[in-house]
């Protein structure tokens, strides 16, 4: 019923896409809006505890939208990565990655700072979470943050991921999102791979490859950075 559900959102987004809006939005972007929609609904009627997947006829989306599929999805995606195209990204798309998860650590965590929190621990957990949601629980857990603390890292980290997701297709003319290399820089400075991988597949599928393969990078390059360095850092300051 998951799968059938989904099929029937993209028919339709696809139809959407060419017939009424003429292109200018693509259908994988309507597609994912709809997915949104869908998912509040779940959630506002069934108590937000597991979405959509509480309604019995509709529990199938708990294993369609899990950890599973999505983690065969980003190793699928990557696979059709070329080696050659991702050599030309050289030294800016190494450095995409260390700029995007510095960027997102301090950002996160000055957000922390102004919702009241000053404690180290709490400011470094937010912080991660900003890079992505899987770094966010991993820091919190390595240096022992609070349960509600790690679920506001989560948070910060799922918003960033339907940012990512939505706007992606809107912004990409006017920053040259357009070759497998810009792709790769993207994928580096958001560090979102559910994001990245999602927006990009609703500007151009080709490039899904290369922004999926330097977001993994990036989430491991947080997972490694935010527990230690990160939070010497904080913890100096704070």
């Amino acid at each position: 019923m998951a799968f059938f559900t989904v099929a029937i959102i993209m028919f339709f987004s696809a139809w959407l896409s060419s017939r009424v809006v003429r292109n200018k939005i693509p259908g994988s972007a309507i597609a994912i809006f709809l997915g949104l929609i869908l998912a509040y609904i779940g959630g506002s009627t069934t108590g937000g505890k597991n979405g959509i997947a509480d309604i019995t006829m509709f529990s199938g989306f708990s294993l369609m939208g899990g950890a599973m599929f999505r983690d065969f999805a980003v190793v699928a995606t990557a696979i059709g990565a070329s080696f050659s195209e991702m050599k030309k990204a050289g030294l800016i798309g190494l450095l995409s990655l260390f700029l995007g998860v510095i960027l997102s650590f301090f950002m996160g965590a000055a957000l922390a700072f102004v919702l009241g929190y000053s404690d180290a621990k709490s400011i470094t957990t937010i912080g991660a979470g900003a890079c992505t949601f899987i770094v966010g629980p991993i820091t919190g857990s390595a240096i022992g943050a609070s349960s509600p603390v790690i679920a506001i890292s989560i948070a910060t980290g799922v918003v960033k991921a339907i940012l990512v997701t939505t706007l992606t297709p809107f912004v990409a003319k006017y920053i040259g999102l357009n070759n497998p290399q810009s792709a790769m820089i993207f994928g580096g400075l958001m560090g979102t791979t559910s994001g990245v991988a999602a927006g990009l597949g609703a500007t151009d599928p080709k490039l899904v490859p290369y922004g999926a393969v330097t977001a993994t990078f990036s989430t491991g390059l947080g997972c490694l950075l935010c527990p230690s360095i990160g939070y010497f850092i904080i913890d100096l300051l704070f």
